[in-house]
This record gives C-alpha cells, sequence and structure tokens, in this order.
C-alpha cells in the first residue's frame, strides 16, 4: 500500500493512555511519518513519556518549542502548553487560554496541522469526555486530509469520538486494533 500523508494527529481524552497503548502497540522504528498526539492529563506529560517509551520499539518525546518535526518520532504534546505546528514543520508551543478546558486543545493541534499538511495529513480522534478536537477533525476534512474516529462502542468514554462523528459525518469509524495495522502500514522503507 502506497500512502501519500506526511503525518498523524491524534486527539483523545479519558482512557487515553490505553487506547493509545493499543495504537503504538508494536510500531516499527522506522515509520515513515511523524505522529503527534495531544492527551488530556493533568500536569505530568513527562511520565507518559517515559512510560511509553518502557512499552515501545517507536521513540516517544515530548514536543519542543521551534523543533523541527522529524519522521519516525511519536511526539507528545507538553502539559500545560497547547502544540500548534508553523509552516516548515517546527513546533510551537504556547500558554494561550484554555480550549474547551483544556490546554493542550486537540483543535489547536489538528487545526495548525491541518493548514501545514493539508491533504497530506491523518487525523485520528481516539476515547474521550468533551468535543475537543471534533472542530479540529473538520478542518482536516475540509482541506482533504484523511479523518479517523475511534468505534465510539468500543471508547472508554465515547463523547469525544460521537461529537467528531457528528463534526465529520464522512469520517473512518474503526476499533484501535484496525487503527493500530494502519499506523503500521507507514512502517516501510525510510
Amino acid at each position: 500500500m502506497i500512502l501519500d500523508y506526511k503525518a498523524i494527529v491524534i486527539g483523545t481524552s479519558a482512557g487515553g493512555i490505553e487506547a493509545l497503548k493499543i495504537l503504538l502497540e508494536d510500531l516499527p522504528e522506522t515509520l515513515s511519518v511523524p505522529i503527534i498526539f495531544v492527551l488530556h492529563i493533568g500536569e505530568d506529560s513527562e511520565k507518559v513519556v517515559n512510560m511509553f517509551n518502557n512499552f515501545f520499539r517507536v521513540r516517544v518525546k515530548e514536543a519542543q518549542d521551534k523543533e523541527e518535526i522529524k519522521k519516525g518520532i511519536v511526539y507528545m504534546a507538553p502539559s500545560g502548553y497547547h502544540l500548534a505546528i508553523e509552516k516548515g514543520g517546527i513546533f510551537s508551543l504556547s500558554l494561550e487560554e484554555k480550549i474547551k478546558y483544556s490546554r493542550p486543545s486537540i483543535d489547536i493541534l489538528f487545526e495548525s496541522a491541518a493548514e501545514v499538511y493539508t491533504d497530506e495529513l491523518v487525523g485520528i480522534i481516539l476515547t474521550g469526555a468533551n468535543s475537543d478536537g471534533a472542530a479540529g477533525l473538520q478542518k482536516i476534512d475540509s482541506l482533504g486530509g484523511m479523518c479517523i474516529i475511534q468505534d465510539p462502542e468500543e471508547a472508554y468514554l465515547a463523547v469525544m469520538p460521537q461529537k467528531s462523528i457528528e463534526a465529520v459525518p464522512s469520517g473512518h469509524i474503526w476499533q484501535l486494533e484496525k487503527i493500530n495495522r494502519f499506523i503500521k502500514s507507514f512502517g516501510g522503507n525510510l
């Protein structure tokens, strides 16, 4: 399968650590795209990064301000900061107001990524308890990117996937194992 995508963005909240463990499990170190995710977890993103690095072969790290995005790395938005992507594939961190009670905001990451990668972006929404990510997924869809939503019946909390389905009815509604297989298809030759 030839995939013409340049990046994958993921948003999740309640139940997200367990969902991400399934999604990122067995990913090869040779991923041909970066994966960037927002997880609403409070104030301990560094602990999550360390835990994930003990589980996965692929490298997981916190995104840094003005860092160049590189393929083959899984980036996590740091706790307490909004994470955006600027032209040229550079991260930008900010302390703007919370959006939908959250900082980092899934919508900020998704909307900025959509502007940079347009139709070469995959957006994935997982379990969660609010509507953060629905507007961002809608922007990805409007610019020709691929939208994947965790099956609400499988989600720990179905609100976030359900709101995303309402925003992007044409999105692919998949279970975590199918999303994992899809991401693994980016494990090709670097």
